[in-house]
């Protein structure tokens, strides 16, 4: 694989930055992750770090150094990280959860697919245009009938991790990607305040290096002295015998056993949160996978 990479992430009007980012990376497949903790509850970024350590974790055990099945590991992933802020809450006897929403993409052989669970926001850009974007689990942008008062709160979300019910979450298919891709993940600090437009813009004509930090600084600026925090990670692929190319990331030099990671291993209030419970995550996973397994099982007959 080769692509180039830029994340930034930069604390706006908030009293402190609970949003989180990463990547990490095999021979032969990339995982990017971001998640932006829930102002309103109580450590917002405790919930967003052990998403990003969870999702981390079980994608090192299972990136060997491809995943079998991209869209069986995300969601896997995807529960096993709620359930591990749940476990975390639990134990605190926390009267109110850490909350967080996430988003998350695995590159692999030539394609994306990615997974997202509240507002964070996925683009992809193609010859200078938008190719596709997630759609924000909140009420302006999945409106529904109702029987009671209007909504007042659109931006409202409908789920997100941490919450006392089961989060919902959408997968995409695969995408094939072509020279040249451009793949953003966003917090709703960045996509919040800026025109869609002019985010496909800046991410189609400028390097990675150079947008991310633009669209990050036009964000807070825009935001002004209340704005939210602003993160987000940017990639270009690059096709194996692209002319010229300056990938930034290569993995081919790189053995089957390597593993590669931007995401920090530490918490950064709780040290009690740091040290995920394995037999907790191993456990999910395998509920989790027999209830797929019993789902498709279900849809064959």
């Amino acid at each position: 694989m080769k692509f180039s990479v830029f994340q930034v992430s930069r604390k706006g009007g908030r009293l402190k930055n609970e949003d989180r980012m990463g990547y990490c990376y095999t021979r032969e497949s990339g995982l990017f992750v971001l998640a932006d903790g829930m102002g309103g509850h109580p450590e917002g970024e405790v919930a967003a770090q052990m998403a990003l350590q969870t999702i981390a974790a079980l994608y090192q055990r299972e990136a060997r150094p491809l995943l079998k099945d991209v869209k069986a590991f995300l969601t896997s992933a995807v529960m096993a990280a709620h359930q591990q802020i749940m476990r975390y809450a639990g134990n605190k006897g926390m009267l109110d959860t850490p909350r967080t929403t996430v988003v998350a993409a695995v590159l692999q052989g030539s394609t994306a697919t990615w997974v997202h669970c509240g507002d964070s926001r996925l683009y992809v850009v193609r010859d200078g245009e938008l190719l596709t974007r997630t759609l924000d689990h909140s009420h302006a942008e999945r409106p529904r009938p109702s029987s009671g008062p209007e909504i007042t709160n659109r931006n409202l979300l409908l789920t997100c991790l941490g919450s006392p019910t089961t989060p919902m979450f959408d997968i995409s298919e695969p995408v094939p990607l072509q020279q040249g891709d451009r793949i953003m993940l966003c917090s709703d600090g960045l996509w919040g305040v800026m025109d869609e437009m002019q985010i496909v813009r800046i991410l189609a004509t400028r390097p990675v290096a150079d947008a991310a930090p633009e669209l990050v600084e036009m964000a807070l600026r825009r935001g002004g002295a209340n704005g939210d925090n602003v993160t987000m990670i940017a990639l270009e692929w690059q096709t194996p015998d692209a002319p010229g190319a300056d990938p930034g990331v290569s993995t081919d030099s790189i053995s089957e056993g390597v593993f590669a990671s931007t995401i920090q291993a530490g918490m950064p209030s709780e040290s009690e949160a740091a040290d995920l419970d394995e037999d907790a995550i191993e456990r999910s996973i395998a509920e989790i996978n027999e209830a797929i397994r019993r789902s498709a099982a279900k849809t064959k007959a």
